[in-house]
């Protein structure tokens, strides 16, 4: 096998307020042409810093690179140090004989430049071409890239085209001057399942076209069962595991990657309880309680025989105006939620599934108000809540919560965590005083595995999973009956993610919570859901119990979302 990049020893650091942190510690890895190496492992282990340190991309700032070479092989027996070249040497190598893909194509792509623009100003960069060249070759891309209608999304902005058109945009972008190598940032970790899976096979397709080697960095083992041919496992900053997939996958050796294959929800049974790499890392592994057939179906006969729906939703329809004539009439519209009916039962969790754009989440924001549906009825408890005054609307929020998809976004950054429970308390006037509500708020931290010194942090000081269970305990402080889980674990590891669905399951059991769990992962939702409903193009397509959609689906798009789920592949 052909090296193309050797990485020595390589070491790095973040400095902080005169506090040097090593977060890369003599990394070594080797990238041959045609194979592709896939790098796992949690946020902050360090992959993505070692794959930036390749391309000088990091912080000149407050980072320094302290050990290593990064040997990039120009000929077969010729190879230069990377971390020698100036800037403007390494010029020469970025984005012609080396490339990336960033995880998040948004905001990667200029949002006032047109797409083809942006692609074609990589090409005249490196290559010795006239405009018109450069867009007839940028077009060429866009086709080998499947995207569709080429010249229209040339001549589209970036807000103008779906997540998985623009991931296929930035890698026409990367592939645009035949790089020698191609680094692959967690490219399809927001893409629904089957752009995922369309994107692996493109860059599997592009790769033996182009014979380039490929780093794919990743937290997911099966989207890196699919697509790797190598593999090394990162924690904290080292590299504890490597191999190739086969070796790795099939016979893991250290309590990490062990850890990592067992957390992710199986497709094959229900545990009560998810593994977690925390574990396996201190060496308390046993073997997870299965819930047997004669458990599940004594469980879900007490939520449905001789009930009534907690919530029950009739021919619920949410409709955007797109185009407007100069009156204000409406000249176009789309059907968001097209003629939506469902009941919930009090003590089960509903999951959601459709890929981005199908309008799961409109629905799910459309049951609790906080968009106005343009018809259909929305009945909890009896109540029909679209015709509720405003009073008791702010009343009912106290038995309907939602946890939003991010958790960042969905906390101020400048109130602590225990600011921002508290603040629900006093809204909802739960509580004598600032002293009981303080009370209240430990213990609901406590409730979501937080202790009391969290209570003073702010959000940037939380894991992403830590801030998911603030808003989960915020969520809790109104003591809700229904919660509305929007996309809640689809930004998290995989470990992480595992945390967070047995701390729901745990409340549910604990509290009986009746939860919409709203999702595009159908072994994610599989795992929690008691019943299913698939949702395409703003409508309900399937629906039933979510062991037997699973086993038997029954409309060729369900199918398609389970056959597109991940395989772990070890071969």
């Amino acid at each position: 096998m052909d090296k193309i990049l050797e990485i020595e020893n390589l070491s790095v650091s973040f400095s902080s307020d005169g506090v040097s942190r090593t977060v890369v510690d003599k990394v070594s890895y080797t990238v041959c042409k045609g194979r592709t190496l896939g790098i796992v492992g949690e946020s902050g282990s360090g992959k993505s810093v070692s794959s930036l340190a390749i391309l000088q991309l990091l912080p000149e700032k407050n980072c320094q690179i302290t050990n290593g070479r990064i040997n990039f092989y120009i000929s077969d027996k010729e190879s230069i140090d990377l971390l020698s070249l100036t800037r403007q040497q390494m010029e020469m190598y970025r984005g012609k004989r080396i490339s990336m893909i960033f995880q998040e194509p948004m905001t990667s792509l200029n949002p006032v430049h047109k797409c083809g623009r942006q692609v074609m100003e990589n090409i005249l960069e490196h290559e010795n071409v006239t405009a018109k060249e450069a867009r007839q070759r940028t077009i060429r891309l866009f086709e080998e890239v499947q995207l569709p209608r080429p010249e229209k999304i040339f001549d589209s902005y970036p807000h103008q085209i779906s997540g998985g058109q623009k991931q296929r945009v930035m890698i026409a972008m990367a592939l645009a001057c035949n790089p020698d190598i191609l680094i692959a940032d967690e490219p399809t970790t927001a893409l629904d399942v089957t752009v995922q899976k369309g994107i692996l096979e493109l860059l599997r397709k592009l790769q033996t076209e182009y014979g380039m080697g490929i780093i794919f960095i990743t937290h997911d083992l099966g989207v890196v069962a699919q697509i790797a041919d190598d593999i090394a496992v990162m924690y904290r900053g080292q590299i504890v595991e490597q191999g190739t997939k086969s070796e790795v996958l099939g016979n893991p050796q250290h309590a990490y990657t062990k850890g990592l294959l067992a957390c992710k929800p199986p497709m094959d049974s229900r545990p009560k309880h998810l593994s977690v790499v925390a574990d396996f890392l201190a060496g308390n592994i046993q073997e997870p309680q299965v819930e047997t057939y004669e458990e599940r179906a004594s469980r879900l006969a007490g939520i449905y025989h001789n009930k009534q729906p907690l919530l029950r939703v009739k021919n619920l329809s949410v409709t955007f105006p797109l185009e407007k004539t100069w009156t204000g009439k409406v000249k176009k519209s789309l059907n968001a939620v097209d003629g939506v009916s469902f009941d919930v039962y009090q003590g089960e969790t509903l999951g959601l599934v459709g890929e981005s754009g199908c309008g799961k989440t409109t629905l799910g924001r459309a049951l609790l108000n906080l968009i106005e549906a343009s018809s259909g009825n929305v009945v909890y408890n009896g109540m029909e809540i679209s015709k509720l005054s405003a009073s008791k609307m702010r009343a009912l929020r106290r038995e309907i919560q939602i946890i939003f998809q991010d958790p960042y976004s969905s906390l101020n950054p400048r109130i602590t965590a225990g600011g921002a429970i508290m603040e629900v308390l006093e809204t909802h006037r739960i509580g004598k005083n600032a002293a009981e509500r303080r009370i209240k708020t430990l213990e609901l931290m406590r409730s979501v595995g937080l202790d009391e010194s969290h209570f003073d942090r702010y959000p940037h000081e939380f894991s992403g999973g830590q801030r998911q269970r603030v808003c989960i305990a915020r969520a809790l402080a109104m003591n809700p009956k229904l919660i509305v889980c929007d996309e809640s674990v689809s930004a998290l590891d995989v470990s992480v993610q595992a945390q967070v669905l047995n701390l729901l399951n745990d409340l549910k059991r604990q509290y009986q919570f009746t939860y919409i769990f709203i999702s595009h992962d159908l072994s994610v939702v599989r795992f929690l859901s008691d019943r299913l409903l698939i949702m395409q193009k703003g409508r309900i397509v399937e629906s039933g119990d979510a062991d037997e959609i699973y086993e038997n689906p029954q409309q060729p798009y369900t199918q398609s979302l389970i056959e597109s789920i991940p395989k772990m592949d070890v071969k």
